[in-house]
């Protein structure tokens, strides 16, 4: 099936309705043609975005039994259903945990501990602390993005603060060899993330899933082995 075929093989046509906006139907017709949309609900995963973290593990090999996971920016929850199944978090008295926190609702995903969190209020790092039960975290995984207002740099510029923070985060609860992904756009402030990064992991990549949009600048930083 390719990238600009639905369910069938075919190209399906949306056409604008009255009270729809071009850009609504632009995005309809984009999600009813593409195929890691069709395949997520053939797969039963809550989002297209899982095969972004399976075809990061299959390269990168981050997630393994028994790890503890932190997911953020993790509705509706695509990322957390693939982990917990390779972490074993959902197998019955699992000892290992998988917190998820986004600003939208996570429906259940066994094996997956969730909260309804801003990941900027003042006590949400607390309650993933307080979640680990005493243990740090072998990945830090954040597939969050800020909200977008139209202005190229001022998004690029707020998208990279945002996984700025989440770094800083990571650095405070992974172990020793721990790693941290994280969605990031290219736009120029990603040299001073990735300056940063390289001081405290052993191993840097960039990786861009094939199922990720083709236009979008969207790619991904895989930091391995966090330093001592």
């Amino acid at each position: 099936m390719s990238a600009s075929t639905g369910y069938r093989g075919k190209f399906i046509k949306v056409k604008t309705a009255k009270r729809r906006k071009t850009s609504s139907t632009r995005w309809l017709a984009r999600q009813l043609n593409d195929q890691y949309v069709a395949r997520s609900k053939i797969d039963g995963y809550k989002s297209r975005a899982a095969y972004k973290i399976i075809e990061i593990n299959d390269k990168f090999h981050i997630l393994k039994a028994g790890f503890n996971v932190v997911d953020l920016g993790a509705a509706p929850g695509g990322w957390s259903q693939v982990a917990a199944k390779i972490i074993k978090s959902d197998s019955t008295n699992a000892p290992n945990k998988l917190i998820a926190i986004d600003l939208l609702q996570i429906e259940n995903i066994p094996g997956v501990i969730s909260f309804q969190k801003d990941f900027y209020d003042p006590d949400t790092q607390e309650i993933i602390i307080n979640a680990l039960e005493g243990n740090l975290a072998d990945v830090v995984m954040s597939d969050m993005a800020a909200n977008t207002i139209g202005h190229s740099q001022t998004d690029h510029l707020r998208i990279m603060a945002l996984c700025e923070n989440a770094l800083h985060f990571a650095l405070k609860i992974l172990k020793p060899g721990g790693h941290f992904v994280a969605k990031i756009f290219r736009g120029g402030a990603e040299v001073d993330l990735l300056n940063i990064v390289k001081q405290h992991f052993k191993n840097i990549k960039h990786f861009k899933p094939d199922s990720s949009r083709k236009e979008s600048s969207e790619f991904y930083l895989i930091a391995l082995n966090k330093k001592e």
